[in-house]
């Protein structure tokens, strides 16, 4: 396999995971989420991500997600899950499940919380690679993973059978520069932080876009074809409400995953609602801080 071996393209958003107030997964909300991206312009989706806490998902759980976005998608777009875990073994247990759930690919990044050499982490991905018969795109996310995917990692790892691409969500315009440079004529190459620095990653020929943000502003679906067009002027306008709106859900008390969930919420979306623990739904100075930023970017 290589890049030509799929289609994946365009900006295809990461997916929350909603929750009932019996804390199961509400599988009615993201049905719900995942028909208005659609709707929207997204190319697919991608679940059971960050954004989607799989960290605080059960296995059973997180296989159960897969088979429902497989099916709120129901064939209009592509259906890439995350399947990242600390070993093979569970990666591959997980990677198996999400083809039998007919998921088009699997996000996989490298194990987490212990420091790897590079050497071990391209030799977790190779296991995983051949043991598993469906396209992998793997997830660089240092901030998140402690273990990097430098360029030229990502190299090796491109050379992989199933590897077909990868989302560079590092963070670092450098890094993202870098990995383009060194792997795009071998697979596809995704942009993290589209909200960020999005228009020049698609501008330099970025495949696609994988962001949080299309869960609460569709200009971030719009942002991709924008960069893409050249229509300069809205892509640079769309940029800078992107980068407002990144410094608005970090700030002040707020990170990422619950602002995007209670912005979800005040914006009347499917698909918001509390984030498990450890991560805390937001109140107070924080929430209410959130609900002005909201209402000066014209979203609210």
């Amino acid at each position: 396999m290589n890049r030509d071996s799929v289609t994946w393209s365009g900006p295809m958003p990461a997916l929350t995971t909603p929750f009932d107030d019996t804390g199961a997964i509400d599988t009615g909300a993201l049905r719900a989420n995942v028909d208005h991206l659609l709707a929207a312009g997204a190319t697919g989706v991608v679940a059971c991500g960050c954004t989607g806490e799989f960290w605080a998902l059960s296995h059973a759980e997180r296989k159960a997600l897969y088979a429902d976005a497989v099916k709120a998608v129901a064939g209009r777009g592509t259906c890439i899950v995350g399947t990242g875990a600390v070993t093979a073994h569970e990666t591959i247990d997980l990677a198996r499940a999400a083809k039998a759930a007919g998921a088009d690919g699997v996000l996989v990044l490298p194990p987490y919380f212990v420091k790897l050499s590079d050497d071990e982490i391209y030799a977790h991905f190779a296991e995983v690679s051949a043991a598993v018969d469906l396209p992998i795109m793997v997830y660089n996310i240092p901030g998140n993973a402690v273990n990097a995917v430098s360029p030229a990692l990502a190299a090796r790892l491109a050379k992989l059978e199933t590897v077909v691409a990868i989302k560079e969500s590092s963070g670092d315009w450098n890094t993202f520069y870098a990995t383009m440079l060194a792997v795009k004529d071998e697979i596809r190459v995704f942009c993290g932080p589209s909200s960020v620095y999005g228009v020049p990653a698609v501008m330099l020929g970025a495949d696609g876009t994988i962001d949080c943000f299309p869960n609460v502003w569709d200009g971030c679906l719009d942002l991709f074809h924008a960069a893409l067009e050249r229509r300069s002027e809205t892509a640079e306008a769309l940029q800078a409400t992107g980068r407002r709106l990144t410094d608005l859900f970090v700030s002040e008390g707020r990170t990422l995953y619950p602002a995007t969930k209670a912005a979800m919420d005040m914006l009347g979306r499917p698909g918001g609602g509390r984030p498990r623990q450890p991560l805390r739904a937001l109140e107070g100075a924080p929430l209410d801080g959130l609900r002005r930023g909201l209402v000066d970017l014209g979203l609210l």
